[in-house]
């Protein structure tokens, strides 16, 4: 039997001695056979290696390349044991031979012949007394163990115990044995390989293939498929290796194509007895199977203990947890199985599914409910199942989940119920459709509402409109729905009573953001505040991200560092959860990428960007795409590429008219575009784009900014003074004081071009004031004035080092180190604070960089402390900076590049 398996794996037949075992198995060409060298280290690692795993894992093909790798032809004593061995003798007289064929072996071991009285106790012990002078290394390799009887495996025990330290044992198996080996375990002479070892990898698969001279466009998802079971890849390369379309084939392969099930039913399926026949074919409907599922799907008791033998015995049967109560098959065989199942019991199908769905259902699993009752056909249950479960399947973050289970109705169905026409309308708005979102609404209104079901549906709907409300940044709409889901919540037909506080969190943090795109910062910051605490303490993970993600908007114009903490705190719950290609998360990289820019480390602000990018979608977040193309234009002009600035400035001036209300986005958007078309010299343009504002806006801060840039440009210096006296005295009031500072730095531009030098030092003094705390640097690069500043530092500021930061950036380097050379850190760094400060330059956060090195989260951040204190910095990009200064980091790639001056 074992000779035919390694056929299918190996193109292999059945071999006799040692020396054809080791002849056939060298490496890709020999046979289509795969070496792989990273387990052999493990072969010979201790006395006794096991090798156990499910057939056709590859155990066989695995022992003859490692001999034949290793040069141990001649010291390896094979044994197959035959199937269903239960003769002693005939099993012990097979070990003699294979010794007696090696080197050592043909020395020490006496010839024995069989005889009626010769039983395996006796050659047990004249074998151990044949081999006590054993000098040299000697392997015997037994092939299949799980075919010998009780009585073998207890004389097996006892030569494995007594045997020569030279003596060392390989044994291939299926499953586990009785053979006592927990004591060789404790005594760590026991080596393991089990089925997850065994399974391919993506490039031993492409090595597979290579050999049967087949050429895949992409094997990784036949890998991930096959659960790299080397049986199935062998014979996909075969079955590809004729085929006029190898990689169609690879794509559609499975458990149900005529080798692979011919091989699974012979091996596995047909081995077992009818009451484990009929529960694999039953439960394999199932994606994971516990025992009491399996019982009520056979109607036969101990299903468990049916799942934990099979798991056990390496049939295909994988256990989910520590306590091995859930199990799942292997992709392959749940294929067979399928396929077997719909063949010998179609009418039984549907019904499956449908206890399937009510089992799961009450016991707390409604996506695999809904799938059963789909797959079942019972599109009601389906649908009701969805629609209760909705919100919290929202609340937990699974949009997707949502998506793909709306996906598995008919069309009409959606439309045909008004809870399913709710939650289509959530998922449109996910998806980035405010339209179709709005559509849905329409036909859950109009849709029929089955008697006591009506409060469910006004409360999805009412939770939808109140995020299509947020998605506007409508707070005046977000405060109506949220008090009207208040009085819906609690109704006595909602299927999920209980609610109030969790969608009391989802309101009061969706009314924060809203609040904040509309500039009402105080009114946000109070109500996100609330909205977080309250998601924290009732465990929403979700609510709290979104609301870490809108409260680091918020900080962004109060503080560059709390804008920072809260936004790493986002990105770090949305790494842990798996949420990072939400919208939430795009926002909180693209806080953090606009900090770098404002700060003028565009090379370090541009993954966030582009993460925000990709994340966030113009459809669905008008308020947040605003933004994002608003910063992606201040990364160009910090490039000092003017006109895809431009570009960004436009593109995000559009998506103004999809704002419910105006936002301050609006205004400092408006001014950067006035304020790149003067860079461009569009001062027409730039004239135009002022005057088609109305009064307000044009009076407003940043506008007032604008136009004291263009007269600038027009050399008129008397009504730039003029245009920003206003901002300066505080009747036209900025979005925030980083703001101020540009209208200082315009002041004194312009005082400086009439000749007054004191005016002209105040107002950049003043600048520099309110530049300094966040380190904003951007102001400086876009209306650069290297020669104001060199004369101001050399009359007096309380900010040279700062003026020395600009005029290196604007000279496109860093700051040069004092002549006499940088001062050496104050301690000398550890190995693991250089491994970890290898990784500050990169955007990868601190819990990114602790997957990297293998180590924890808090391990890093205490790594990057002791950093910060031994070269004197504060933060991560002064730490980057410093160790490039003392030359323990490479140079920035960027750092000959000069930024644009204007």
């Amino acid at each position: 039997m074992w000779g035919w398996r390694d056929a299918m794996i190996g193109t292999m037949g059945p071999v006799a001695g040692v020396g054809a075992v080791a002849g056939d198995a060298a490496g890709p060409g020999a046979g289509g056979v795969v070496s792989r060298p990273r387990l052999f280290g493990r072969l010979g690692a201790a006395r006794v290696i096991v090798v156990s795993a499910a057939a056709g894992s590859g155990k066989t093909v695995l022992l003859r390349s490692w001999i034949s790798g290793a040069g141990l032809a001649g010291s390896a004593a094979w044994v197959p044991a035959g199937r269903g061995e239960r003769d002693p003798q005939r099993f012990w007289l097979s070990v003699l031979a294979a010794l007696r064929a090696t080197a050592a072996g043909s020395v020490l071991i006496r010839e024995l012949t069989a005889a009626p009285g010769l039983d395996g106790w006796v050659i047990t012990e004249r074998l151990l007394a044949d081999l006590a002078p054993l000098a040299d290394r000697l392997w015997l390799v037994i092939d299949d163990v799980h075919e010998l009887g009780p009585e073998a495996l207890a004389q097996l025990e006892l030569l494995i115990m007594r045997a020569p330290p030279e003596l060392r044992f390989v044994l291939a198996t299926r499953h586990d044995v009785r053979l006592g080996l927990h004591r060789l375990r404790l005594e760590g002479e026991l080596a393991e390989i089990r089925g997850p070892d065994l399974r391919f990898t993506a490039a031993e698969a492409a090595e597979l293939f290579a050999a049967a001279g087949v050429e895949l466009p992409e094997v990784a998802p036949l890998v991930a498929r096959t659960e790299g079971w080397a049986a199935g890849l062998r014979l996909a390369a075969l079955a590809a290796a004729g085929h006029e379309d190898p990689g169609r084939l690879a794509a559609e392969f499975s458990g149900t194509e005529r080798t692979v099930a011919e091989y699974l039913l012979a091996e596995v399926l047909d081995r077992q007895p009818e009451p484990v026949r009929r529960l694999l074919l039953r439960t394999s409907i199932l994606e994971r199977v516990n025992g009491e599922l399996a019982s009520l799907l056979t109607g036969d008791s101990g299903g468990e203990r049916v799942l934990q033998d099979l798991e056990a015995a390496n049939a295909f049967v994988v256990a989910l947890d520590a306590g091995r109560s859930w199990f799942r098959y292997h992709q392959m065989l749940a294929d067979l199985l399928q396929l077997e199942l719909r063949r010998t019991e179609p009418d039984q199908v549907a019904g499956l599914h449908r206890a399937a769905a009510g089992w799961l259902a009450g016991h707390g699993y409604p996506v695999e409910a809904v799938r059963h009752a789909q797959a079942a056909g019972d599109w009601t249950r389906a649908g009701r199942l969805l629609a209760d479960h909705w919100t919290g399947l929202y609340l937990d973050g699974q949009a997707a989940v949502i998506h793909e289970l709306l996906a598995g109705f008919p069309a009409g169905q959606l439309a045909a119920d008004a809870g399913l026409a709710a939650v289509a309308a959530g998922d449109e708005l996910a998806r980035g459709s405010l339209e179709a979102s709005e559509r849905y609404l329409g036909l859950a209104e109009q849709a029929p509402t089955p008697p006591g079901r009506q409060g469910q549906a006004q409360l999805l709907l009412g939770i939808v409109r109140l995020l299509l409300a947020r998605q506007r940044g409508d707070p005046a709409a977000v405060a109506e729905e949220a008090w009207r889901l208040h009085s819906l919540a609690e109704a006595p037909e909602v299927v999920q009573p209980g609610l109030g506080e969790e969608l009391g969190a989802l309101a009061l943090i969706s009314l924060g953001s809203a609040e904040s795109w509309a500039a009402r910062f105080a009114e946000a910051e109070r109500h996100l505040e609330q909205g977080v605490a309250l998601a924290r303490r009732i465990g929403r993970a979700y609510l709290e991200f979104t609301g870490l993600a809108y409260q680091a908007v918020i900080a962004f114009h109060q503080s560059f560092a709390l804008a920072l903490e809260r936004g790493m705190q986002a990105v770090e719950l949305a790494e842990r959860h798996g949420w990072t290609d939400e919208p939430a998360a795009g926002l909180a990289s693209l806080i953090v990428g606009g900090l770098l820019v404002w700060q003028g480390r565009p090379e370090e602000a541009e993954p966030g960007i582009q993460q925000a990018e990709r994340a966030l979608r113009a459809e669905a977040d008008p308020a947040s795409a605003l933004i994002i193309r608003s910063n992606s234009g201040l990364l160009e002009l910090a490039r000092g590429r003017d006109a895809d600035a431009l570009a960004a400035f436009q593109a995000a001036d559009r998506l103004a008219a999809r704002l419910a209300e105006p936002s301050m986005l609006v205004h400092g958007n408006r001014s950067f575009l006035v304020q790149t078309l003067v860079r461009l010299g569009e001062t027409e343009r730039a004239e135009q784009a002022l005057a088609a504002l109305g009064d307000n806006d044009r009076g407003g801060g940043a506008m007032r900014i604008s136009l004291a840039a263009l007269r600038l440009a027009q050399d008129n210096p008397h009504q730039a003074i003029a245009a920003l006296a206003p901002v300066l005295d505080g009747s036209a009031p900025v979005l925030w004081l980083a703001w101020l500072a540009l209208a200082f730095l315009l002041e004194a531009i312009a005082r400086d071009a009439l000749g007054d030098p004191a005016a002209a030092g105040r107002a950049v003094e003043r600048a520099l004031d309110l530049a300094e705390p966040d380190g904003v640097l951007l102001w400086f690069v876009l209306h650069p004035t290297p020669g104001l500043l060199e004369r101001h530092a050399r009359h007096g500021t309380a900010h040279a080092a700062l003026i020395a930061d600009i005029l290196s950036l604007l000279a496109g380097r860093r700051s040069a180190p004092p002549p006499a050379g940088p001062q050496p850190p104050l301690e000398p760094l550890s190995d693991s604070e250089i491994r970890v400060l290898r990784y500050l330059p990169t955007n990868l956060s601190v819990r990114e960089i602790a997957r990297e090195l293998y180590v924890s989260h808090n391990t890093v951040k205490t790594h990057i402390s002791h950093l910060y204190a031994k070269l004197g910095t504060h933060t991560r990009a002064e730490v980057v900076a410093r160790a490039r200064a003392l030359g323990l980091l490479a140079p920035s790639p960027l750092r000959s590049q000069a930024a644009r001056p204007g």
